[in-house]
């Protein structure tokens, strides 16, 4: 199957292409713009062009390879000519959950799908480390760069498929997981569900579609029980006290993924029992892949707690969250009330272990329709924090109609505004940063936007 991701080269699509190519199909695509992905893409052999979209490499492709399948991001609109030409070219056209859908079944994989408001990436991203290192036999995909792994994988030998499951535009329910972990459930994308009960309904649907379902803490589950009791939930507690991981909600991500592997262990050795003879009886020159299952299977019973812990507490971190840029400097995606504290919990204790003076955030708001959704969240976000500049909020998919909020509006709102002030992404804000840098102190920027490419670039660079 020949199959063409428009927007190919962005941690949404770009981990699929990377999947799809290893599965064995043959894949294309194109992008406005190199994304986080593109040179994955190309140690990988997928062809692609960065550039203007305006079908004309849509159109060779087809004409030389006889496209079957157009994968689109959801952020492409209806007129966008490729779009209109796939549709003329009589194409199968979906967005990516479909082709996700696809892959999974086709390679009989059990899928592992990690949910929730926030800490999603981080929770994929460590049991994809965790799978690694204990060669588990999984497949993945993760909304992120990987300094360990590439973004999407997939061999033969694969059982079980990894995904980061978004609820933006309800792409999550299309999957029925084997296994659904939980991380932390609030009110988010208002663009999408109008009310704080459309969007759990839709989490509270998600999970009635899994086969079994684990949940962080008491928090990420629903209030009434009874509705999944048939799931035979697991509801954790307080981390593992053996989770060294620096903030308590990286330690429960950790504690989810423990949780995660020792359920995906307990599977593997159920089958190597019941297969083990079948497998035996099949095993031989002619017949490797048996060998390899038969291996795995041994080996997975040799995994004792406490290496899942050791692996866990060396989990080196993911791109964009809590990720380290210099000594001091950090860049994080929060851009959600609840996940600026989780983050803010992680920044105080790393600065502690490091020895600085205070924690400084800057923080750029995502999307002003969201903002009017989670206004009265910020009063108490950025407690324990000594300095706070906050960005104009970056403007996408929004409703005119509604007031944009200015930095000032939120700042009123704080319970300690005398930490915060208004700023721009300019020189003014990067002197600011690097004395408080050269004072010691740990910087971390929040944000979904464009401020993480200044940080990275303008403020790293005279």
């Amino acid at each position: 199957m020949n199959i063409y991701i428009s927007g190919i080269s962005g941690t949404g699509m770009g981990p699929l292409a990377l999947m799809a190519k290893n599965a064995g199909y043959q894949v294309f695509g194109s992008d406005q713009h190199r994304g986080a992905i593109s040179q994955e893409l190309e140690q990988a052999q997928i062809p692609f062009t960065v550039g203007t979209q305006d079908g004309q490499y849509l159109q060779e492709i087809h004409e030389k390879y006889h496209l079957d399948w157009f994968v689109y991001t959801s952020a492409l609109p209806e007129d966008h000519p490729e779009l209109q030409l796939a549709k003329s070219l009589g194409l199968k056209i979906s967005k990516r959950d479909e082709l996700t859908a696809h892959l999974v079944e086709t390679l009989g994989l059990k899928m592992v799908a990690v949910a929730g408001t926030h800490g999603k990436t981080t929770t994929t991203a460590m049991l994809i480390w965790l799978a690694k290192n204990l060669q588990l036999p999984a497949a993945y995909i993760v909304g992120s760069t990987l300094n360990f792994a590439p973004s999407g994988s997939y061999q033969p030998h694969d059982r079980y498929f990894i995904y980061e499951a978004d609820e933006y535009d309800r792409n999550f329910l299309h999957y029925h997981p084997w296994l659904s972990l939980i991380t932390f459930v609030s009110f988010d994308h208002p663009d999408i569900y109008p009310t704080e009960h459309d969007y759990r309904d839709a989490f509270l649907a998600f999970e009635k579609q899994s086969k079994s379902l684990i949940f962080a803490n008491q928090s990420a589950a629903p209030s009434n029980l009874s509705q999944i009791a048939d799931k035979d939930p697991l509801i954790l507690s307080s981390p593992d006290s053996r989770l060294t991981l620096a903030g308590q909600a990286r330690r429960e991500d950790a504690n989810l993924v423990f949780a995660a592997a020792k359920q995906i262990l307990c599977d593997l050795n159920n089958t190597a029992e019941n297969n083990h003879q079948n497998i035996f009886n099949n095993t031989s020159e002619n017949n490797p892949q048996n060998i390899f299952n038969n291996t795995s299977e041994n080996h997975s019973q040799n995994i004792s707690d406490e290496l899942i812990l050791e692996t866990l507490n060396r989990f080196p971190g993911v791109g964009r969250r809590f990720e380290r840029l210099a000594d001091g400097l950090y860049t994080d995606y929060a851009h959600h009330p609840e996940e600026i504290k989780a983050t803010i919990g992680i920044a105080k204790e790393e600065a502690k272990n490091l020895n600085k003076a205070g924690v400084v955030v800057v923080y750029q708001p995502h999307q002003n329709t969201r903002q009017h959704e989670v206004f009265h969240l910020y009063q108490d976000a950025f407690l324990g924090i000594d300095h706070l500049f906050w960005l104009p909020t970056y403007l996408t998919r929004e409703n005119p109609s509604l007031k944009i909020y200015t930095p000032a509006d939120f700042i009123v709102t704080l319970e300690n505004p005398r930490i915060a002030k208004p700023a721009n992404l300019d020189n003014n804000l990067k002197t600011e940063l690097r004395t408080l840098l050269q004072e010691n102190y740990l910087v971390i920027l929040m944000s979904a936007g464009p401020a993480d490419a200044w940080f990275r670039h303008d403020l790293l660079t005279d």
